[in-house]
């Protein structure tokens, strides 16, 4: 998510796509293969605009499996529940691209994240689509800036796989041949292809910890750094790399949604805030001059002269006499000058602060619609996730019982399965 910090920063998520029912979700969002959205920015006008780095030629699904009939993949040894497909999303803050020129430059921008893409997943036959989104509406931006903005992204969708070696076996007739290698697979591992990777110091050597254990670089880290470092390495040198530390891609859509319009109606009560002391503040000042041109007014009573213009004023002082019978003097009439062309400008001034004043009780009122109209959503919002966050932390000690129990029993049988002397070398970071 963006910080508003003015620093523009690259994004690379990876999603596991669990099920059958995700990689057709995944495939109908893409591929913009529905009538509707219950998401409200995207502007199907637009929709047109979306460009396929890589098209899918039939359904993800049909796809993996003429894949696999061709060759190109096995899975041979892999369990039923298997993760067998995965999708990474490349992503820019919208100022980026708005500041850059827009949708001509993320298409080039996205390009060559593709190429980087291609890298990641290890070869363009992997990657089963690769779409630029260009018709997703930023709603905050667009409103504050008064003009429609879109967020561009890129949508890949790929099949993880590693490359694995197949041995002869010891039963093999040729002795010769046991423990050689008979085949290399292209096999599909989810589990592998985003295996820790260990941190490597000056030397280019693993880094250990106090207990002389390898430190590992999640596979998360790793995928930032790669899409940073590939995009710098062709040319992109104003972004910075996406924050170390960051969850960001553990939230679901929905709760995206939800502090995404939190912070919106922050910023837009910060606004009204700032509308409303300002408006304050005008007020305060209009009260000061208020006081002031009446004193100036009560001073300047007798004299009788705040109607006549600065310049019959000044015309005043050359004369000698005041009326028929009533002679001023020099200091006389410099005083009557300096009262009367107070009083004028007082009442410029004062004029200019009423204006003022209704200029701010204007702006008040318009972003206190606007901070209703967004209260408003967000509440809507807020109703929409809460079942799913309630749901979440009710379950969630029984979710953590059953992870634990399916952990120990695996990590039983990985005890069983590896000699005692290679457990516990490697701890992740």
């Amino acid at each position: 998510m963006a910080r508003n910090d003015g620093i523009d920063r690259t994004v690379a998520r990876n999603q596991d796509l669990e099920t059958p029912a995700d990689v057709a979700k995944v495939q109908e969002h893409n591929e913009r293969e529905k009538d509707s959205y219950s998401n409200q920015d995207i502007v199907p006008e637009r929709t047109s605009l979306n460009v396929h780095f890589k098209a899918p030629t039939d359904d993800y699904v049909k796809m993996f499996e003429q894949m696999e009939q061709d060759g190109v993949i096995s899975t041979r040894g892999l369990k039923p529940d298997a993760i067998k497909y995965g999708e990474l999303v490349f992503d820019v803050n919208s100022a980026y691209f708005y500041n850059h020129g827009g949708y001509e430059f993320a298409k080039q921008f996205y390009a060559d994240a593709y190429k980087a893409a291609v890298e990641i997943v290890g070869g363009e036959q992997y990657i089963l689509s690769a779409v630029m989104h260009a018709d997703e509406r930023n709603r905050a931006m667009s409103e504050a800036l008064g003009e429609d903005v879109y967020h561009y992204h890129l949508h890949v969708v790929y099949i993880p796989v590693v490359e694995k070696q197949i041995l002869w076996s010891k039963r093999c007739k040729d002795e010769s041949l046991r423990g050689t290698v008979k085949e290399t697979i292209t096999q599909v591992s989810r589990s592998k292809k985003w295996e820790s990777k260990p941190v490597l110091n000056e030397d280019g050597s693993p880094m250990l910890n106090g207990k002389g254990k390898k430190i590992l670089k999640s596979s998360y880290s790793v995928l930032q750094d790669d899409f940073f470092n590939f995009m710098r390495n062709v040319g992109y040198t104003d972004v910075e790399r996406g924050e170390r530390g960051s969850t960001e891609e553990h939230l679901t859509v929905t709760q995206f949604k939800v502090q995404a319009e939190r912070q919106r109606l922050e910023a837009v009560t910060g606004q009204v805030a700032q509308a409303e002391q300002s408006l304050e503040d005008t007020k305060v000042a209009t009260a000061k001059q208020k006081k002031k041109l009446e004193a100036l007014q009560k001073e300047t009573k007798a004299a009788r002269a705040i109607a006549l213009t600065v310049q019959d004023i000044e015309a005043m002082g050359k004369k000698a006499t005041f009326g028929n019978n009533i002679t001023l003097t020099p200091d006389e009439c410099d005083t009557l000058k300096r009262y009367a062309v107070n009083g004028i400008i007082a009442n410029a001034d004062n004029k200019r602060l009423k204006e003022k004043l209704a200029s701010a009780e204007k702006t008040v009122s318009i972003w206190k619609q606007r901070y209703e109209a967004v209260n408003e959503k967000y509440m809507e919002l807020k109703q929409k996730a809460q079942p799913f966050l309630d749901a979440l932390e009710i379950a969630s000690e029984r979710v953590r019982a059953f992870i634990s129990a399916v952990l120990a029993r695996e990590k039983e049988t990985r005890e069983l399965k590896t000699p005692a002397r290679k457990r516990g070398q490697d701890m992740e970071l």
